[in-house]
């Protein structure tokens, strides 16, 4: 498989294709709206939540820590997730604009 030359893209598609990148796997979704119905969470209430292996739990929220959608907080021995609301809200705001293109296209095809 070829390269993704990002580079030669704006850094607004950039950032619109890793936001929907958090959305490209079901178990990314379950885990975030998990995370919208508790107020913080350990991961391994998000396994038994979810139903998927510790480490693969643990690499969908790395993903998403990554993408900057959800933080952690460590607590002892582990660590709370919950959403990054800044993030989240600036995440909505762009795909938001990117979706409402639609709205002044006249009908094709």
């Amino acid at each position: 498989m070829g390269l993704v030359k990002t580079e030669i893209f704006t850094e607004s598609q950039n950032e619109i294709a890793l936001f929907a990148k958090a959305f490209g796997h079901p178990a990314r979704v379950a885990i975030l709206q998990h995370l919208f119905k508790v107020d913080g969470c350990v991961c391994g209430d998000i396994v038994d939540e979810i139903g998927l292996a510790q480490p693969t739990i643990s690499q969908h929220l790395k993903e998403l820590k990554h993408l900057g959608l959800i933080k952690g907080n460590v607590e002892g021995t582990r660590v709370c997730y919950c959403i990054d609301t800044g993030n989240w809200t600036k995440m909505k705001e762009i795909m938001n604009q990117f979706l409402d293109q639609d709205t002044s296209q006249p009908v094709c095809c």
